[in-house]
């Protein structure tokens, strides 16, 4: 009895952007720690043709507080980051991860501090 093994489809994955291994580290650690603070409660990726979006939710049943964005073709531009509210009105922009989640961090600090 031989097996046929069918590939997975590969295509798709070549035109998908994503987060790598650093970028995902920087964000889960400020998920984490906003999670321990009892900030946020789930989150969800969404790795499309166009963009990577990392959505951070108080509540699973709500939209998310902030989105964090990685819009590659806008890397020459106004930078492929972007922090994005809950109510869709874009907070941050940047070439660098970091700045772009300083917003997130402050937050964090003054929640931290009461």
């Amino acid at each position: 009895m031989s097996s046929v093994i069918t590939p997975f489809p590969v295509a798709n994955r070549l035109n998908q952007v994503g987060f790598d291994r650093a970028e995902l580290s920087q964000i889960l650690n400020l998920y984490g720690r906003m999670v321990a603070a009892g900030n946020w409660r789930d989150y969800a990726i969404d790795l499309g043709r166009d963009a990577a979006i990392f959505s951070a939710f108080r509540r699973a049943t709500e939209r998310p507080e902030y989105r964090i964005e990685k819009r590659p073709d806008l890397r020459n531009k106004q930078g492929q980051w972007v922090l994005v509210g809950e109510g869709g009105a874009v907070l941050k922009r940047g070439h660098e991860l970091g700045p772009v989640l300083a917003p997130v961090e402050r937050k964090l600090m003054k929640l931290v501090a009461t």
